[in-house]
């Protein structure tokens, strides 16, 4: 029987909605079939704990090589893929019809060949039988039939073209920019297929050692009922606010976001719950989604699971998962304040209210006051249970694991004891509506036991600098233990009759979980693995070259310009292709191209800016008509138009598509070689700025904002992201020099850190390559020696030209794909000059003199 929601949607369809895009439409009644999606994702989470767990590296026990474990990770994968999701929207969802079990049965062998046949393929790399080839061939071509089902077709058309391009790269209706000498059967197979090149290459390796478990251990959160609890704390932080509930939306996708990396997902749970209560308030149902949509797309960039790229950055950037946790962190945080900011606005201009209190208002300095004892004393508790854990393991030494596990456990105990003091969390009412405004000071215990895990998790991460592999691990081993005890404990701490019921429930619960996070990685599995079909193509082909060439041509090498290219890439590519496949094609394609561009520019963009800057704008791509499924499940939830909600969620989410080019030329947003006084700073002045930013383009400040008023703030915000830009106007940031007189600078500057280099020259494939590094020096020696311990650099002259005559393997300068022979045509030394901060002032004041403008019109 189905059930309405408050906004009269049939909510099967939502469930509907979330499971075509996430864990498969097909539920079938049958026995056997039912039996199947029961057991293979249980067996699939089963396998990757084992994989996970300590026991196969450390103890030998059961270890399988990375390779083999992305063979089996993929033969899940593949064969749920073809039993979960039905060929063609007419195809049956009620059973699953043979061709898709032998489907299902073909794809998880030709996964898993590489598995079962390990030693065999090492013996003769280079060298396939007839077997190897046909296997990959049929391998190939149901890992694109898998992508279609789970993904939609625009994937495997991608795929396809790319692969089209391996085979028929010579072509002569190619134009000859593009043309390359084409692969043979042969070879494209065993490049794709029978290597980690290809399919098995590092997307499918960080699928299978990282996001797995981060996704299972989301799903083992949420089905503990930690996803409920976020959405009643943020009613009752934030509900009773002007357009409160929209602001709760905001504050709950946030929270969900840390547990989850689906954005229409989020949409769904969330939702069912916000956009009702949004209505209500006075919001339109396109303005209701739409705020839901911003949201919920936003927890995708929130650390730590950040939809799997986080972990793909990882290995593509070759930093670690703490560094590309704290470049995301800022920026995330100030698009999600900046959210909640244009919610305000919206209600400011509505004059909305928010949901009735329960309890009679305090006065708001008596709630700044209880806040900052709250937050001082949760930092006073973090600093606490820190210094506590390091005496523990000083005290206890080699015994100091056993002790932390009794301390997570008293820990956990005592919480839940805590929470089994006051009645559980509600969801609603029958129609999915919370009844009245949950109190704060009466539910936050209810759930405090949940942040344990999430606690055990960024300790490992952060403070033992574990694996995120392990470190998942782990929290997924607390979750499950959670997941089992909560209920029977709750029930003992309460002296209720039933507990073995409840044991059995809460075993019944940790399966589930287990089912659910493996049936949400389907399609991840399949989107890491028919992607790498593109890496390969790039990797086999060197197309990533000719598209270096090809957007320097569009782009005539101005470096904006490139961006807006790449920018309108993603948002092309993230139209039909998952946050993560598109991800990573444009990054593989585009990446090294921008740094390589910008260099030429003289722009050094550090890897991680343009990483995260494709992949905010493939999030992009989950709001923007005609496609945005977001928009399309929000809708769906609000009763809008889609079409209307999804332009409606773009204009709200101008500031996401804003911060990608602001971290390109300001750094400092991403937190690099800031120190920590500094990064406060940099978060006070980019949030101002953000703030101003949605004010402007809101049209709204104090009151509503005359035109130029809004292009003021708009100044203002461009001046407080980019001060440098208006002291490059003033001071040059560099005095440039001739490169032949590079060694008698440093000589004459003993105190010198760094230089900066143009250097030039023809790389292997016979490219002219002009580009700009940066270069480290030592302090002690001659200029010479300070170029070689510092950069790895040894120079020539050669007739008033500086050549380089040596790199050494590993150095900086070799890392930066410097060339011998190549000629230093220059270097720039950074003028002294004031800082660019002073831009600030003036900023500010034009701020306050239109606060003080504005709030004349207020008063009258």
């Amino acid at each position: 029987m189905s059930t309405q929601s408050s906004s009269g949607v049939d909510a099967n369809k939502l469930d509907e909605m979330v499971a075509e895009a996430d864990t498969g439409k097909r539920s079938p009644t049958g026995r056997f079939a039912l039996g199947l999606l029961f057991l293979v994702p249980l067996c699939w989470s089963l396998f990757q704990l084992w994989i996970g767990s300590p026991l196969p590296s450390q103890f030998g026990v059961g270890f399988i090589n990375d390779t083999q474990s992305r063979a089996l990770h993929l033969a899940f994968a593949l064969s749920l893929a073809f039993m979960a999701f039905p060929a063609f929207s007419r195809s049956p969802t009620k059973h699953i019809p043979i061709i898709d079990y032998a489907l299902a049965l073909i794809a998880a062998f030709c996964a898993s060949y590489l598995f079962l046949f390990n030693d065999e393929l090492a013996m003769r790399p280079g060298l396939p039988t007839t077997t190897d080839l046909v296997v990959a061939g049929m391998g190939l071509l149901l890992t694109l039939e898998a992508a279609r089902r789970s993904l939609g077709p625009p994937l495997m058309i991608v795929a396809i073209v790319f692969l089209a391009y391996v085979f028929f790269g010579d072509a002569s209706w190619l134009p000859e920019i593009l043309r390359w000498k084409g692969a043979s059967f042969e070879k494209a197979m065993t490049h794709m297929w029978l290597t980690t090149e290809g399919v098995f290459g590092i997307a499918l390796g960080v699928s299978s050692g990282f996001v797995f478990l981060f996704v299972l251990f989301g799903a083992l959160l949420n089905q503990a009922g930690a996803g409920n609890y976020f959405i009643q704390v943020a009613f009752a932080l934030l509900g009773h606010m002007r357009g409160g509930p929209a602001k709760a939306a905001v504050l709950s996708s946030a929270m969900t976001g840390l547990i989850s990396g689906s954005s229409i997902a989020n949409v769904v749970t969330t939702g069912t719950f916000t956009i009702p209560l949004m209505k209500k308030v006075g919001f339109s149902p396109e303005k209701a989604g739409a705020v839901e949509v911003s949201s919920s797309v936003n927890g995708v960039i929130m650390p730590p699971v950040m939809g799997a790229v986080a972990f793909l950055m990882v290995e593509y950037v070759g930093i670690s998962y703490i560094e590309v946790v704290k470049h995301a962190f800022l920026p995330a945080t100030i698009s999600y304040i900046a959210l909640l900011y244009i919610v305000h606005l919206e209600a400011l201009k509505a004059d909305m209210r928010g949901l009735p209190r329960v309890t009679p208002a305090r006065p708001w300095k008596i709630a700044v006051l209880r806040s900052g004892i709250i937050i001082s004393s949760m930092m006073i508790l973090a600093g606490a249970l820190y210094y506590l854990v390091l005496a523990i393991k000083f005290v206890l030494g080699d015994w100091s694991n056993i002790g932390l596990l009794l301390l997570v456990v008293v820990g956990y105990l005592g919480l839940l004891f805590v929470s089994s003091k006051n009645k559980d969390l509600d969801m609603g009412d029958a129609n999915g509506e919370i009844v009245k405004l949950p109190v704060f000071a009466d539910i936050y215990r209810t759930g405090l036991y949940y942040l344990v895990p999430l606690v055990v998790l960024v300790w490992f991460l952060m403070v033992e600098r574990k694996s995120p592999g392990l470190s998942a691990f782990w929290a997924s081993i607390l979750m499950a233990f959670i997941l089992l005890t909560q209920k029977p404990l709750k029930a003992w701490f309460r002296q209720q009759q039933g507990i073995g019921q409840q044991f059995k429930q809460g075993a019944w619960d940790l399966i589930e979980g287990l089912n659910t996070g493996a049936r949400n990685m389907i399609g991840i599995g399949v989107a890491t693995a028919t992607a790498g079909i593109i890496v390969g193509t790039v990797t086999l082909t060197g197309v990533g070259q000719v598209m270096a060439e090809f957007v320097e041509l569009l782009s005539g090498g101005v470096l904006i310009i490139m961006l807006l290219m790449v920018a309108l890439i993603s948002l092309i590519l993230g139209m039909g292709l998952p946050t993560t496949a598109n991800y990573i094609v444009v990054s593989s394609l585009m990446a090294s191209v921008v740094v390589e561009l910008g260099a030429q520019s003289g722009l050094i963009v550090p890897m991680i800016a343009i990483h995260m800057f494709v992949f905010y704008f493939g999030i992009m791509a989950d709001v923007t008509p005609p496609v945005g499924l977001a928009s399309f499940a929000a809708a769906a939830v609000s009763g809008g138009d889609p079409i209307k909600t999804g332009f409606t969620a773009f204009f709200y989410s101008m500031r996401t598509a804003l911060l990608p080019f602001l971290f390109i030329f300001n750094t400092d947003l991403l937190l690099i070689d800031v120190t920590w006084y500094q990064g406060v700073i940099v978060f006070i002045v980019a949030l101002s700025a953000m703030l101003i930013f949605a004010a402007a383009t809101q049209g709204y400040f104090f009151v509503r904002s005359k035109r130029w008023e809004s292009a003021v703030l708009l100044l203002v915000a461009f001046t407080l992201f980019r001060p440098g830009f208006w002291l490059d106007q003033v001071i040059a940031p560099y005095e440039h020099y001739q490169g032949s007189e590079l060694i008698q600078y440093i000589d004459e500057h003993p105190t010198l850190e760094s230089v900066r280099l143009s250097v030039e020259g023809e790389n292997l494939d016979g490219r002219w390559i002009e580009k700009t590094v940066d270069l480290p020096l030592t302090k002690i020696g001659s200029a010479s020696e300070r170029l070689f311990d510092g950069a790895g650099l040894e120079v020539r002259n050669d007739e008033g030209h500086v050549l380089i005559d040596n790199l050494v393997w590993g150095g900086v300068a070799e890392q930066m794909k410097l060339d011998f022979e190549w000629e230093i045509s220059g270097f720039d030394v950074a003028n002294d000059r004031p800082a660019k901060e002073w831009f600030f002032i003036p900023a500010f004041l034009l701020v306050l003199w239109i606060i003080r403008r504005q709030k004349k019109r207020l008063v009258k």
